[in-house]
């Protein structure tokens, strides 16, 4: 699959290349060129020929595709010598099935490390809003009423139900809203107008373990740290890395139960 990827991503770029070349073309020209001019700066940058030129343009759509992938570098006259094997029929010296695996493996690692760098430089950029969580929950833990579970989750309890406890596996029927801790209101069922339903499996950590704490028919107020809900990445333009959200959740029924 990653292969046929690269192999579009590949042709896109030299499509998108040529179609600039002949927007471009239709411009007018600032400043003549002759053809000596043209000649001696093919000669100056190694390239002598319309097939040189072509080869080279090919050379740095494919480069700038490859890149795009996060890989920092490659050995460029191994690069070649399979260029060249693959174009030319040559026997090549790894089979499709071992060249498909070390792409795989390559576009992995760099996709990893890609990962790690972002969540470092957001780990510094967002490092007033991780305090701004960690600060709140530390002073939010001491107020009566709330409750702190093993993993870091804080809950209070606004109306007691009587219903069913759900499980993990369970789908539940609820009416929530979500904020951030200024207040700023990112999400809600209510405003909607009608309840959601969803299996507890997929939703966020705090969600999953903190539901299973009410039984139906109460409401609970959570207050969920980042690594129990979106994390180092956050989600969309209104949570942002690193976040602590606060949620009223009303737990309507288990389904099925």
């Amino acid at each position: 699959m990653k292969r046929i990827f690269l192999a579009v991503c590949l042709s896109g770029i030299a499509v998108a290349s040529y179609a600039q070349t002949k927007t471009a073309a239709k411009k007018p020209v600032a400043e003549k060129t002759t053809a000596a001019t043209k000649t001696s700066t093919f000669k100056a940058s190694g390239l002598h020929s319309s097939l040189d030129s072509t080869s080279y343009a090919f050379g740095t759509s494919i480069g700038a595709g490859l890149k795009t992938t996060g890989l920092s570098t490659l050995n460029y006259e191994v690069l070649l010598k399979g260029l060249k094997d693959a174009f030319t029929g040559s026997s090549t010296v790894l089979t499709q099935q071992q060249a498909q695996q070390c792409i795989n493996e390559a576009l992995s690692k760099a996709s990893s490390a890609k990962y790690k760098a972002e969540a470092e430089a957001n780990k510094i950029k967002y490092a007033p809003i991780m305090k701004e969580g960690q600060d709140f929950l530390e002073q939010n833990k001491k107020r009566a009423g709330v409750q702190t579970t093993a993993s870091g989750l804080q809950y209070e309890v606004l109306t007691a139900g009587t219903g069913v406890k759900p499980q993990a596996t369970d789908s539940v029927l609820v009416h929530y809203k979500g904020t951030l801790l200024n207040g700023k209101q990112f999400d809600s069922s209510y405003d909607r107008g009608e309840p959601i339903s969803f299996p507890l499996n997929r939703v966020i950590p705090g969600w999953t373990e903190g539901v299973q704490l009410m039984p139906a028919g109460s409401k609970y107020k959570f207050y969920i740290p980042y690594n129990l809900a979106y994390g180092e990445r956050g989600a969309g333009a209104d949570i942002p890395p690193y976040s602590t959200l606060i949620f009223e959740v009303e737990l309507l029924k288990v389904n099925g139960k």
